[in-house]
């Protein structure tokens, strides 16, 4: 029995994974330098990244810069284009009021520094629905490692094997599954492949199936 549910946020909760690709350009401007030749695999392979990982996902494909200084310039941009609000994903605000009503607690586990985390609830009014907010800085390894989600579940007093993780990334999938969680893709930018399938408990087309499964039960 589901016992809480812990977020991812980009793509999952709020349509912010298309707008982070957007901003790597203007970082690059910035920066006076190119940007990769394969942005695709570029932007899927970071996708879920903090910490090292990120750096060195950054150092790979921009060698001739400090990570950290290119992090550094893409948070500030980010912080003042979210600033602006962005959108929920379709069902979002349906989900969180039925688990409100049920009172099964809840918990964003995001990659994403914490200011930012807290700039989008608070733009976006769905602050008030999370007992706890988990950012890539508060664990030692990054997705797809569990980490993230085993203190998200530690912050909740809940065994993580009766915590839902919601992810819509190939790299949260595969730390949701590492760390025993019932875990459901919910799909944004990418479909999934054989691999992730054989990862998650079920995949769902958007948060009001999620929402309609647990009202049936079925999660």
């Amino acid at each position: 029995m589901i016992q809480g549910v812990i977020f991812d946020m980009d793509g999952l909760m709020f349509d912010t994974e298309r707008l982070w690709d957007t901003l790597w350009e203007p970082t690059c401007r910035a920066l006076g330098i190119p940007m990769p030749e394969d942005t695709e695999t570029f932007f899927a392979e970071g996708r879920g990244l903090a910490g090292e990982k990120l750096r060195a996902h950054v150092q790979k494909y921009f060698p001739q810069v400090d990570p950290q200084r290119m992090l550094d310039k893409i948070w500030q941009i980010g912080t003042e284009r979210f600033a602006r609000g962005v959108p929920c994903k379709p069902g979002l605000r349906e989900l969180l009021a039925l688990l409100e009503e049920r009172g099964i607690p809840r918990i964003v586990a995001s990659s994403s520094p914490r200011n930012m985390i807290e700039q989008n609830l608070q733009t976006t009014g769905t602050a008030r629905y999370f007992h706890d907010v988990v950012c890539g800085a508060d664990v030692k390894n990054s997705k797809p490692a569990p980490d993230i989600f085993l203190e998200a579940a530690r912050r909740l007093g809940l065994d993580i094997r009766n915590c839902l993780v919601l992810e819509d990334s190939f790299n949260g999938v595969r730390a949701g599954h590492a760390a025993g969680a019932v875990t459901v893709m919910v799909p944004d930018m990418a479909q999934p492949d054989a691999e992730i399938r054989s990862l998650y408990t079920r995949c769902c087309r958007d948060l009001f199936e999620v929402r309609d499964l647990l009202r049936a039960g079925e999660l």
